[in-house]
């Protein structure tokens, strides 16, 4: 019976660890925290938005970064697999607006907890509180890329196995799976420690950046919108002449700059770009080309014709947002709508329209959902997640450089990755 270790117990380890005990490999799965799944308590806040409902063709399109290398472990593991994988082991589920998978008890703890009970199962054994230190595989694992010819290839070579490291032991592994996550919320445990086992192995790790975050504005401008929530709004980024992000969705202003479901998503595409040739703005009125718009407002200022502009725009802003919009028009909110110019109005309209935010900056790991960058995919094979350098090493979830747009896309990924992983091992 092959031995075999999980390092991380968050969704792509407890995932691997199940499929691997699942296919008659005895397996321990050690967590540095004092109980499994830190991190997905704490996900789709404390509901867990565990998969997106799509088919594995409806869902590559929004993969950011190693949508060509997940494309045989989507199509392995789908979102309906996993669905039925919860729903087999006791979980109910329920579907919510955008395809959104849901434990029907809004509990993300039950998750969790259904693939602690899988795991536990299949007997698996289950390692609290012990932190992997470093792992050691032998020359007979490593083998040079030029000796490569095919698969086969590597399997001529027997392997006498890996060395496993902890705060309290030292074990022998025939094969180990790293799914130690990312970089994000450090607090649940996620500090990187997968990278620095692929580097002590000889991989390359890329860039890692925040991914689905807030984004850092510049000015004091939007301090006055904090806790401002807009709906129906879309948010545009350009590079240069270039659109990199339009999205039409909900945008929260806040004490640093905004936030919400399509900053998310506009961050996990800028991460890697230099800001200073960025432009954003916020389109207010997306449903209206700017000729509609401004028979909307003549109809209002007929309405309120003895009144100030600062009050005439009450039916068509929120009343924080009002003055940011006159002062990004120039026009002062002391003005009669009755005396207002053509072109104040022509300002107007295009403030509404384009309404301008600079971004400095992404906010931390701290509260980026999730890290882009990690471990480099030319040297993971896609069909089975093991390392192209080291026998019977294995990478799943976060710890790769792979990550997906807000909906239940990256945990899906986790549960991919890991179910490649966990039956490849046991080959």
């Amino acid at each position: 019976m092959k031995k075999v270790c999980v390092i991380g117990g968050g969704a792509a380890g407890l995932m691997a660890a199940y499929t691997a005990a699942k296919n008659g490999c005895a397996v321990s799965l050690f967590e540095k925290n004092e109980k499994l799944g830190k991190k997905i308590y704490i996900t789709g806040k404390g509901r867990c938005n565990f998969t997106n409902d799509v088919s594995p063709m409806e869902f590559l399109p929004n993969i950011v970064r190693g949508g060509k290398f997940l494309t045989s472990a989507i199509y392995t593991f789908s979102s309906q697999n996993c669905i039925e994988f919860f729903e087999n082991q006791g979980l109910s589920v329920k579907i919510e607006r955008g395809n959104r998978a849901f434990p029907a008890s809004d509990h993300a703890s039950d998750i969790t907890k259904t693939l602690e009970k899988a795991c536990r199962n299949e007997g698996v054994n289950l390692f609290l509180q012990e932190k992997i230190l470093k792992i050691k595989p032998t020359m007979s694992n490593i083998i040079p890329m030029q000796d490569i010819v095919d698969d086969t290839t590597r399997d001529i070579i027997p392997m006498s196995g890996i060395e496993v490291v902890s705060d309290k032991n030292i074990y022998r592994f025939d094969a180990v799976i790293v799914a130690t996550g990312g970089l994000s919320y450090p607090s649940t445990g996620s500090t990187g420690d997968g990278y620095v086992f692929a580097r002590d192995c000889g991989h390359t790790i890329t860039d890692l950046k925040c991914g689905l975050c807030g984004l850092n504005l510049e000015g004091e401008q939007f301090l006055a919108l904090q806790g401002l929530s807009l709906k129906n709004v879309v948010f545009c980024v350009k590079n240069g002449l270039k659109t990199v992000y339009s999205e039409l969705g909900e945008l929260l202003f806040t004490h640093f700059g905004i936030s919400g479901p399509i900053v998310l998503s506009a961050s996990s595409l800028i991460n890697r770009m230099d800001f200073r040739s960025l432009t954003a703005f916020i389109d207010l009125k997306p449903a209206l080309d700017e000729q509609t718009l401004d028979k909307r407002l003549l109809r209002d200022f007929e309405k309120y014709k003895n009144k100030k502009i600062s009050n005439a725009l009450c039916d068509v802003l929120p009343q924080k947002m009002i003055v940011a919009i006159l002062k990004t028009a120039n026009i002062s909110p002391e003005k009669n709508v009755n005396v207002l110019t053509k072109e104040e109005r022509g300002r107007l309209v295009k403030s509404l329209k384009e309404f301008p935010v600079k971004i400095r900056g992404l906010r931390g790991f701290e509260e980026a959902i999730i890290t882009s960058g990690g471990v480099s995919l030319s040297e993971i094979n896609p069909k089975t997640m093991e390392s192209k350098n080291i026998r019977g090493l294995y990478f799943c979830g976060e710890v790769l450089d792979v990550d997906a747009f807000t909906g239940g896309f990256n945990m899906q990924i986790a549960f991919a990755t890991g179910y490649v992983a966990g039956k490849a091992v046991s080959l």
